[in-house]
């Protein structure tokens, strides 16, 4: 038991000895031999394979299963007998602050009915084969560029399971596993003070590269387009028709998004260079950034990037009760929060991450802090700080493992406004379909001209 908390101990301060010294070298071959799929300290992605001390969080032993899924069909939750450990309320979450971030613990603190209701953790991440080794063989061949913002050396997952500091972790979570195709449904439901709310329904279609198997790093360089995004409104009726349109590419060094918005009112195809950063999010009512999509997406450059660490923290993990097809939006939305009866939440190891504001730049938030799920690098927690270096607000990602295809995927964002009481919630598709990973489309189809053809009130 000794030693499983010694090699956490000494891990964290590895990383923050790198951080501290901006270090961009790959990893040694002795550290890249701590990898491995079965019988090494460290998983494919990085992550401590044993449990911790306390036996509080279990060994890594490979995840789920894969699992055939119907189209149309809702998930199964694959821990039905579960039940919560114990609940986090008003009156005793400062006994557990040292698992909470700083956002987490605000919530407590503005909402006596808020709640956390821990449940047994379950490392449920899991991957293919071939993503595995590819994120192996990355940790001996990936670098950031020069810049410092971008990457070169790395294929299919993960560029640096074994960060060496800020930049390669957040590059981890733009590295992460891209889903072949998709469309989904991404709906924004805006909730006032009051707990009043309105939902944005909003389609969206993604098609991407970067995961496919056999890809190398020389013969897929990612100079292109690597990625093809669609996302069209279908409600609120006055917003209806309108469309973003995005391709996108894996290395901003060499190359940059280009994006149109289709307006139904004047029928017209226009650049929108601005829908990128803190440009606010499509029906978001101001509460997200684009850049917020995904819990962050997009170029890095902004921000000096620090790895303070990694720390235990209770994140939403293995919510297949908030992914249900049973329930209704007015189930979930509550006044100051979703109704936490539908959360879930398990102690994990998490990647701490910070990001300042660089000098010339700009942003709404000054300060952005990640928390980063060991087993997939999924951003769970963030913290965001306004320009007075006050706390302005808290996300989480309520994450799930879809085993169709063994991707880990966000069911909802939850991005709560701590000076306002209001609050967002992203991808609650409950009351219409799950994601359909069937999707395919040809590239043609993401064209401003075929954009312009398409486009309909």
């Amino acid at each position: 038991m000794k030693n499983k908390t010694k090699i956490l101990a000494v891990s964290t301060a590895l990383v923050a000895a790198l951080s501290s010294y901006g270090v961009q070298a790959k990893v040694s071959s002795e550290e890249a031999a701590k990898l491995g799929i079965t019988d090494t300290e460290l998983t494919p992605v990085g992550a401590v394979r044993a449990g911790n001390a306390e036996g509080t969080i279990p060994a890594w032993t490979g995840g789920l299963p894969q699992k055939d899924q119907t189209k149309g069909q809702w998930p199964a939750n694959p821990f039905p007998d579960d039940k919560p450990l114990f609940t986090i309320t008003p009156a005793n979450y400062k006994q557990y602050a040292d698992k909470l971030s700083p956002g987490q613990q605000e919530m407590f603190a503005l909402y006596a009915d808020y709640k956390m209701e821990i449940y047994p953790t379950r490392r449920s991440a899991s991957n293919h084969p071939y993503v595995y080794q590819a994120a192996i063989g990355n940790a001996s061949t990936a670098e950031l560029t020069e810049s410092g913002n971008d990457f070169r050396g790395a294929k299919i997952a993960w560029a640096f399971p074994i960060p060496n500091n800020g930049a390669e972790a957040v590059l981890n979570n733009a590295t992460k596993i891209a889903r072949a195709g998709v469309q989904r449904w991404s709906n924004t439901t805006v909730v006032t003070s009051s707990g009043k709310h309105q939902t944005s329904k909003i389609i969206e279609e993604l098609l991407s590269n970067w995961s496919k198997e056999g890809n190398t790093a020389s013969s897929f360089d990612g100079k292109g387009d690597v990625f093809y995004f669609r996302q069209t409104i279908k409600a609120p009726a006055k917003k209806a028709g309108a469309v973003i349109l995005i391709l996108g590419v894996m290395h901003n060094d060499t190359g940059k998004r280009k994006i149109w918005a289709y307006n139904p009112g004047q029928r017209r195809v226009r650049r929108a260079p601005q829908v990128q950063y803190d440009n606010p999010k499509t029906g978001g009512d101001g509460l997200a950034t684009s850049d917020q999509l995904g819990m962050f997406n997009g170029n890095i450059d902004r921000y000096s990037w620090n790895l303070v660490g990694k720390q235990e923290m209770y994140i939403p993990y293995n919510s297949y009760g908030l992914h249900d097809g049973d329930l209704k939006i007015d189930q979930i939305i509550q006044k100051g929060h979703i109704n936490q009866d539908y959360a879930r939440y398990e102690l994990h190891r998490v990647w701490h991450v910070e990001g300042v504001l660089r000098a010339g730049t700009s942003h709404i938030y000054k300060k952005r802090v990640y928390f980063m799920d060991e087993d997939s690098w999924q951003i769970a927690v963030m913290d965001h700080y306004d320009k007075r270096d006050q706390l302005w607000r808290m996300s989480e990602a309520h994450l799930y493992n879809s085993q169709d295809i063994l991707v880990g995927i966000n069911t909802a964002e939850v991005h709560n406004d701590l000076q306002s009481g209001r609050y967002l919630v992203v991808g609650l598709d409950n009351e219409d379909t799950p994601d359909d990973h069937s999707f395919r489309s040809s590239p043609s189809n993401y064209t401003p001209a075929a954009l312009r053809a398409s486009g309909i009130r």
